[in-house]
């Protein structure tokens, strides 16, 4: 079972094992962890970090007998590091580029306590029954994410070469740009000088999806956004995503979300 957006739970037990198949997993591992077990490989010494994990990842926490929390273990979604508040981020740039290297900070204490204090909100809200709790629970997301940017131990370098990786960051780069105006794979693919049919391969081996899927995954996050924080009519919510009518953009929407943009709205 997939969460709907995130999940997130703190370390409690001596043993902590991966719980989400098809999530990313960032582990903020405090004092009195013995070692973290990733693929494998023991990393010892793992107090005051952070891990980013892959959904293919098989990892395993043990923790020193104790009844308080030695951190948190957020789970998360493609689609939330897709939302285009979260898009830019370095994070998203190393999910892509880190290869065999297990993308790790290490935390000054200074900033061991910030981070800390947001996932001991975002648990917080997960539980909750407040209006708005998604936004907001996306905003703390790029706050942490922001403390965490840059002090990555890898650092992602964009080449000009061709490799299936590059593609897919530029693509994504395009279609963060062009989203409203251009809807079907092959429009980026001869933006980006390739057979639609390589696009979508390059995407399905490096993320799993298909190409048009995040065109799609798109429109209907922006769709959603202006839906609950814009004052425009859903015609021009609609016209202004490149939809021909404002019946079809119901269509549209209530095909992919089970809602009507009405429905949301109201």
């Amino acid at each position: 079972m997939k969460p709907q957006l995130i999940a997130i739970e703190p370390i409690i037990h001596k043993k902590t094992v991966k719980k989400y198949a098809g999530c990313f997993a960032v582990c903020l591992l405090k004092n009195n962890i013995d070692w973290i077990k990733i693929d494998g490989e023991t990393y010892m010494n793992a107090a005051n970090t952070i891990f980013f994990l892959h959904p293919k990842t098989d990892w395993e926490i043990s923790k020193r007998k104790s009844d308080i929390s030695n951190g948190y273990i957020l789970y998360l979604t493609p689609e939330i590091l897709n939302n285009p508040l979260l898009s830019k981020l370095h994070i998203n740039e190393v999910r892509l580029f880190s290869g065999e290297e297990i993308p790790k900070i290490n935390l000054a204490p200074g900033i061991e306590k910030r981070v800390y204090g947001i996932l001991e909100m975002i648990d917080e809200l997960v539980d909750s029954h407040l209006n708005h709790k998604e936004d907001a629970i996306i905003s703390l997301l790029n706050t942490f994410f922001v403390y965490c940017d840059g002090q990555c131990n890898i650092k992602s370098v964009i080449s000009e070469n061709n490799s299936k990786k590059s593609i897919v960051y530029q693509y994504k780069k395009l279609m963060d740009k062009h989203v409203c105006e251009l809807h079907e794979v092959e429009e980026y693919a001869n933006i980006l000088n390739i057979s639609s049919k390589y696009l979508n391969e390059c995407v399905k081996e490096v993320l799993g999806v298909t190409a048009k899927s995040l065109i799609t995954e798109q429109r209907i996050m922006r769709a959603r956004h202006q839906l609950k924080f814009s004052d425009k009519s859903i015609k021009e919510i609609g016209f202004g995503l490149g939809f021909s009518s404002a019946d079809y953009f119901s269509y549209f929407y209530k095909q992919h979300t089970g809602f009507t943009p009405s429905m949301h709205r109201a």
